[in-house]
């Protein structure tokens, strides 16, 4: 079972940017990686669970940067990216994955180069999903992510139906109500 895991707007508000160093942070409330620690205690009855990460970081700070920023737990389970740095030597492929895909064809790219028994996203990011796989993303408030209890038990819920073979219903996101 591989998850692909999305940061902002999941593991921290999604208004992240970048400072004229480089340098990440937030704008408003909030920190980054917030509810790293809550993900990973949501991950933990499923030792055999691996992440792939599906997150923007990976393409700008590098993949071994955005890693690094997980806590240990969860750090050990990432196997991947969907972004790979090879990508920046071949002109058309860079530009279909930064300018022309959704977070949805990123995955589905990746899923068919993994071929994994089964997989789920975790993502703020909605557009182009196809209803036929609206099971597998559990779809976050970009404000909120896992912080909206509302999302954090879909999230739950839906892990242990995945994990003993039951595919689940879909879930919609809550909306921009307050986390």
């Amino acid at each position: 079972m591989l998850l692909y895991l999305d940061y902002d707007g999941v593991l921290h508000p999604d208004e992240v940017y970048l400072d004229a160093h480089n340098r990440v942070y937030l704008r408003g409330e909030g920190k980054l990686f917030e509810h790293a620690a809550l993900l990973e205690a949501l991950l933990a009855p499923y030792p055999q669970l691996k992440i792939v990460l599906s997150t923007s970081w990976v393409r700008i700070k590098g993949f071994d940067r955005a890693r690094g920023r997980l806590p240990q737990g969860l750090r050990e389970r990432v196997i991947g990216a969907t972004w790979h740095s090879q990508f920046l030597q071949d002109d058309h492929l860079r530009d279909w994955w930064v300018n022309q895909s959704s977070r949805y064809e990123q995955i589905r790219h990746d899923v068919v180069r993994r071929r994994p028994d089964d997989w789920m996203a975790l993502d703020d990011d909605q557009q182009d999903w196809p209803s036929s796989e609206a099971r597998r993303l559990v779809a976050c408030d970009p404000m909120c992510g896992l912080g909206k209890w509302r999302t954090r038990d879909a999230f739950e819920r839906r892990l242990a139906k995945r994990m003993v073979g039951d595919p689940g219903e879909p879930q919609v996101m809550d909306g921009q109500a307050p986390c």
